[in-house]
């Protein structure tokens, strides 16, 4: 029975180390694979006034190869993203798409402290857009996410500044 309890204690362990998700070596285990990683959980989405923005249920899939968000306002809008590291090109992927019909292409890595994804989006005007979003873990366990517009060759503005703060088990968007 001392066998049995040592062996449970250890994958106890393992799990717990691995922020509850248990991931076993494979294709997709390599510390690229887990740069995204500090997003998995669920949150709640603030703007920086403190006003719920929303809920973000954020979970690893496939092996720890794809990280799906799922994220939802309550008041009618939603939105769901897939994303992966892709070993070959060296680089993350994300696609995006929502309940306004929006559809993001977005590119990039980890950039010192954050993740950092960029790609352009032709607007219902046919201009091209440029469009950047930021992810940076927070020592206190937030987590910010800073998303950028501009034209080509114009200045960035904010298009959303969301603070994510842990909750309790949290009920699908």
């Amino acid at each position: 029975m001392s066998l049995i309890r040592s062996a449970v204690m250890a994958i106890v362990a393992v799990v717990a180390a691995s922020g509850g998700v248990a991931r076993a070596s494979g294709p997709c285990s390599t510390p690229e694979h887990r740069q995204f990683d500090f997003w998995i959980g669920e949150w709640r989405v603030l703007t920086p006034d403190g006003v719920v923005a929303g809920i973000n249920r954020i979970e690893s899939l496939h092996g720890g190869c794809v990280i799906r968000e799922r994220y939802a306002t309550g008041r009618g809008y939603s939105g769901e993203s897939l994303n992966t590291y892709d070993a070959t090109r060296k680089v993350w992927h994300q696609t995006w798409t929502d309940s306004a019909g929006l559809l993001l292409l977005l590119e990039g890595g980890f950039d010192g402290d954050s993740m950092v994804l960029e790609g352009n989006r032709t607007a219902a005007d046919g201009r091209i857009e440029r469009q950047r979003i930021t992810w940076t873990p927070n020592e206190d366990g937030t987590v910010r996410q800073h998303w950028q517009v501009a034209p080509p060759d114009g200045e960035w503005t904010t298009a959303f500044d969301g603070l994510y703060t842990r909750q309790a088990a949290t009920p699908a968007p």
